[in-house]
């Protein structure tokens, strides 16, 4: 090959928008080493996640992952509205799971303000959590699996959660930003339509749960493109502050709804499933396990359901803060508001970090209040947003095909990351 033609094709290279030689391969054409960018665009980054790819040849040598391509900026947003206000604005993070957002930003207010909701919101409320992560795992084991190669569980794990989407629509009229928790309880009651359907779902469920494994567990193909792939020890895990199943798969026993039981899991019990290897066969695994656990938490709580009220009385004005001074001058309607809203129960000032686990792993949410009636600062601890951070320790050594099946084991949403 002469001169001119390798002048030619690295011209080539160096005009294409993915793919470029490396500053020292530049006039060393023999070399395996090259920089290539997977996503923004990629189907398979699930959302907008960008990897720089360092290879050689097909084995990765480096990666940076870069995010931010959302341009969200939730957390300032919820610093610029009321307490109430801010509250649907959790539906937008990890929008595959909602009520569970929805829960986290509720229990941390109540605990701020000393806040009790009654005992049947809790139980509804933690209901709608476990339906929440079941809907959630059936998303990640549809797209996982088709990610892959696999097609036909696509369609019958949509089978199952678009059930639960319509209980969901049934209660609140929306099947996916559900805005159904509130600061002290739930927006509204469940029917008996409603729970008599939830038990036959909790019935069938489990038979459903066997057809997906009998694609996939014993499956050759799937096991070869999963096991020993992208392993991570249990010290590492926790290093690289991994939760969720992500943790679990690595053999640590940690889940916040048994250890820092809330709402109604006090009143339950089940399963914490964990895995030995850290691969992301054992990730698969324990997701698996928690499906089938999720249903017998449902079944429990429906068996338990008490009566009651579904909204705390004993609320402060969290939409309405109460007016500045300087309103008391502009007459007799202004006096008469201050002086309801001096009858209604102050907003405390303070700070506060409480957690909960999703089904992503542990979402945290730090809030500090100045009794403004808007939180003063609001920060999330959202999992996708470490999970994403740990991607070049599990990609290292790996071929660029395992970096689809990397991915999908860890459950990432770019909303919750792009916060």
């Amino acid at each position: 090959m002469g001169s001119m033609e390798i002048k030619d094709i690295k011209e080539q290279i160096l005009t294409d928008q993915n793919v470029c030689i490396l500053p020292e391969a530049e006039e060393n054409l023999d070399t395996k080493e090259m920089i290539l960018n997977m996503g923004p665009q990629h189907p398979a980054t699930h959302g907008v996640l960008r990897l720089v790819l360092r290879l050689d040849g097909e084995e990765i040598v480096g990666m940076e992952p870069h995010i931010g391509y959302l341009h969200r900026g939730i957390e300032k947003l919820m610093e610029s509205k009321t307490y109430a206000q801010a509250l649907p604005l959790t539906d937008r993070l990890d929008y595959i799971s909602s009520p569970a957002n929805n829960t986290a930003y509720a229990i941390a207010i109540e605990k701020l303000f000393g806040i009790e909701a009654p005992i049947r919101a809790k139980f509804i409320r933690t209901i709608f959590c476990e339906m929440s992560r079941i809907c959630s795992h059936l998303l990640w084991l549809a797209t996982h699996a088709l990610d892959i190669g696999a097609m036909t569980i696509f369609t019958y794990c949509f089978r199952e959660r678009e059930w639960l989407l319509d209980l969901f629509e049934m209660t609140v009229g929306a099947r996916l930003l559900t805005n159904f928790a509130r600061i002290g309880g739930v927006r509204c009651d469940i029917s008996p339509e409603f729970v008599q359907s939830l038990r036959e779902f909790t019935k069938v469920f489990p038979s459903k749960v066997q057809e997906y494994e009998t694609l996939l567990t014993k499956n050759p193909i799937w096991m070869e493109r999963t096991i020993g792939i992208a392993q991570i020890s249990a010290e590492d895990a926790l290093n690289w502050g991994l939760t969720g199943p992500c943790l679990r798969g690595s053999g640590v026993d940690y889940d916040l709804r048994r250890d820092q039981p809330y709402d109604a899991y006090p009143y339950v019990k089940f399963y914490v499933p964990t895995g030995k290897n850290g691969d992301v066969y054992d990730r698969y695994l324990c997701r698996m396990e928690e499906l089938r656990q999720s249903n017998e938490i449902i079944k429990q709580l429906l068996d338990q359901l008490p009566d009651g009220e579904t909204v705390s009385d004993d609320t402060p004005d969290l939409v309405i803060p109460t007016p500045p001074r300087q309103v008391e001058a502009a007459g007799s309607v202004a006096s008469a508001f201050i002086t309801l809203s001096k009858e209604r129960k102050m907003i405390n000032t303070g700070d506060l970090y409480s957690a909960v686990e999703v089904p992503k792993g542990e979402l945290g949410i730090y809030v500090v209040s100045d009794g403004s009636g808007k939180p003063y600062r609001l920060r999330l601890r959202t999992p996708s947003f470490v999970h994403i951070s740990a991607m070049p320790v599990l990609s290292i050594g790996h071929m660029v095909a395992d970096i689809i099946a990397i991915i999908g084991s860890i459950d990432i949403v770019l909303g919750e990351s792009d916060k």
